[in-house]
């Protein structure tokens, strides 16, 4: 099981697209993955749970994964949070 921390950058925060994109990595993978802030963990895999969470930009999340494939998931979900899920500044 992998316990860390995100902090989200992105100029817009865990807005519509950005919930979108990051759904289209967790989905790929059979790990659960959740994320929240502190206890209030959410399932990574459910958009709306995504948007409840109102993670705006310097919020620092809580991400755990666990699974057969936890670690290939971590690294594509913190590939995209530092790349401010391909969005422009």
């Amino acid at each position: 099981m992998i316990d860390t921390q995100i902090d989200v950058i992105n100029k817009l925060g865990l807005h519509a697209r950005a919930s979108g994109r990051l759904i289209e990595i967790t989905t790929k993978f059979r790990s659960t993955i959740q994320i929240g802030k502190g206890d209030k963990l959410v399932d990574a895999k459910n958009i709306l749970s995504l948007l409840m969470l109102g993670a705006g930009k310097g919020s620092t999340l809580r991400l755990v994964i666990e699974g057969v494939d936890e670690e290939q998931a971590l690294q594509e979900v913190q590939a995209l949070f530092a790349a401010k899920f391909y969005e422009a500044d």
